[in-house]
């Protein structure tokens, strides 16, 4: 069928509800928004949904969730996992308990248990949860960042990662077999309770989560010392970090916590910004008009599902408020951790730090300096979690820490997913140590700097929205492969990667070899001096994204460099 004969099926069919069928009669004569809406199912792709709410084939909504809950369902089965269950989790986002409960009673109807939070939770609390419940799988509905009129769904394994090649694959294939949405199962909820395959998750599993938590402090003493010193502004941004974040940091005994009250409370809607992503500057706004009436030492937001961490330290020289990129504040985490680790005789023989390729480089010169393996991946943070599950069968290693640039990272095993909740605690602690030494977070970046080289990184996004723009995406990507460039912003390549065709480059000698990672539509530049650059489409977002980044002698020529590299891949488009 057509994307009409489609919507016309939806508009029809008994299956349907009036509800959505009311919302479809409204676009009834908007032949562009049928064409949106109905020219594909929503795609699940490695990562699980992710797409605007509404009616529709191509939208987020409690049939398309059915759908995908079907498809896990039947791949639960196939796998004979069923009898473990599966956790939900879901965020502050419109519809995002009505989706969850969906998933819950769909896994019930098909004979396998769903432990359901009561409230909104973090992500990464899913992750912990489905582990410590001996769970084969788990879902979290969350879009993350994203706008407010999207939602979305994701797929966790038994390890307590998101699915990765082959099970993402065979997981696809099970939701994409399905062609006959009246073939998907539910019950009532009332049905479900009393077969038992619905369970609300209690309290305990919160409190076993902060103690988790509370178990990587490394320097109580300093935090006990510094805790009434330190100055810490906080905004969940509307969504789910608030209790679990200032839980945790009360019970470690950090008593000057202000959070910001516009913000404070969960509202899908998100009123109070354009975008609710810690990486933007706008996001800030009310938390550092905060800071500066109580004279905070940092600013930290949590994004929607509380994966993320943004943060502004107050540089002492100044008096400024400075924004700290992802590599940065990883990078303060990383040195912190290594160090203390060190200082107290814990730093493993075997120890390894995870990122990813477009994750920025001053980690290679951290770790080789501490002497610890640095391992990277393929963008996405499923792929750290899959490498401390690799760690521990193969005993080749033992994690430590892991990162990527887009403001997520992991202290401890407890999750295997980024934790915003444990990235804060950690933060918040090497800031008391650093105070403790006469210094700020300004004070310790800068001492980065210095001795381990001026390491800048950027991302420049170009968006492309609907049909026309998911096809652009793509022949900018098949262009670039067509035409390898020799240089880019006057530096010339050394070494081109290309990720789906599993190609490494040598541009003098022409040698080619493989990868050494999965296959994923990634290019990836290595550029003289230290320069690098990667190119990749969102796989959330309708977006292409150019990585950048530079290694300069100074904080002057590094921002330069930077300048340049960032206006020359911007052409490339």
């Amino acid at each position: 069928m057509n994307a009409r004969e489609t919507y016309e099926f939806w508009l029809t069919d008994s299956y349907f509800d009036e509800r959505t069928k009311e919302e479809l009669r409204s676009i009834a004569e908007d032949e562009k928004e049928i064409e949106e809406r109905f020219y594909r199912d929503l795609e699940f792709g490695t990562g699980g949904l992710r797409g605007i709410i509404g009616a529709g084939t191509n939208r987020m909504n409690i049939y398309t969730v059915r759908k995908a809950t079907q498809g896990l369902a039947n791949y639960m089965i196939k796998e004979r996992a069923q009898e473990k269950g599966a956790a939900i989790a879901y965020d502050s986002r419109n519809m995002s308990p009505e989706f969850a409960e969906e998933a819950a009673l769909c896994l019930a109807a098909n004979g396998i248990k769903a432990y359901i939070f009561p409230s909104l939770k973090p992500t990464p609390m899913l992750s912990f949860a489905l582990r410590e419940l001996g769970c084969a799988a788990g879902v979290v509905v969350t879009a993350s960042h994203n706008p407010p009129e999207y939602n979305g769904y994701k797929v966790y394994w038994e390890d307590g990662a998101q699915i990765t090649f082959p099970r993402d694959k065979e997981i696809i294939g099970e939701v994409n077999a399905i062609a006959d949405y009246a073939r998907v199962k539910t019950i009532s909820r009332e049905e479900a309770e009393s077969s038992g395959l619905y369970q609300v998750i209690g309290k305990e599993m919160d409190d076993r989560y902060m103690e988790a938590l509370k178990k990587l402090v490394l320097h109580p003493e300093i935090i006990k010392k510094e805790a009434e010193n330190l100055k810490i502004v906080y905004t969940p941004l509307h969504g789910t970090g608030n209790l679990p974040v200032r839980r945790v940091l009360r019970e470690l005994g950090f008593a000057n916590v202000y959070v910001v009250k516009e913000q404070e409370l969960p509202d899908g809607g998100f009123p109070t910004v354009s975008y609710p992503n810690p990486e933007e500057k706008d996001a800030f706004a009310l938390a550092l008009k905060l800071a500066e009436e109580v004279d905070a030492d940092i600013v930290l937001a949590t994004d929607p599902d509380a994966d993320r961490l943004g943060v502004y330290a107050k540089d002492a020289k100044t008096g400024e408020y400075v924004s700290f990129t992802g590599n940065m504040s990883g990078m303060l985490i990383l040195e912190y951790q290594l160090a203390r680790r060190k200082a107290l005789g814990v730093l493993p023989e075997n120890g390894a730090v995870v990122t990813t390729i477009v994750s920025g480089k001053m980690a290679g010169e951290i770790t080789k300096a501490y002497q610890v393996e640095l391992i990277e991946t393929l963008t996405g943070f499923k792929y750290i979690g899959e490498q401390i599950k690799f760690f521990e069968q193969s005993r080749a290693h033992e994690y430590i820490f892991g990162y990527e640039e887009s403001y997520g990272c992991l202290v401890g095993t407890h999750a295997r997913d980024k934790d915003a909740v444990a990235a804060v605690m950690a933060l918040c602690e090497a800031a008391a140590y650093s105070k403790s030494m006469g210094m700020t977070l300004c004070d310790k970046m800068r001492e980065l700097y210095e001795t381990y080289g001026y390491y800048k990184e950027g991302l420049c996004t170009v968006t492309l929205k609907g049909q026309d723009g998911a096809r652009r995406i793509a022949e900018t990507l098949e262009n670039i492969r067509a035409d390898v460039p020799e240089s880019i912003g006057g530096l010339n390549v050394e070494q081109f990667r290309d990720y789906r065709e599993d190609v490494k480059l040598d541009m003098a000698s022409g040698e080619k070899s493989g990868t050494g990672l999965p296959r994923s539509n990634v290019l990836y530049f290595e550029l003289e001096k230290g320069a690098w650059c990667c190119v990749r489409p969102s796989g959330t977002e309708p977006k292409i994204k150019f990585y950048v980044g530079v290694k300069g002698d100074s904080n002057e020529e590094a921002e330069v460099m930077l300048q340049n590299l960032s206006e020359a891949v911007k052409r490339m488009v």
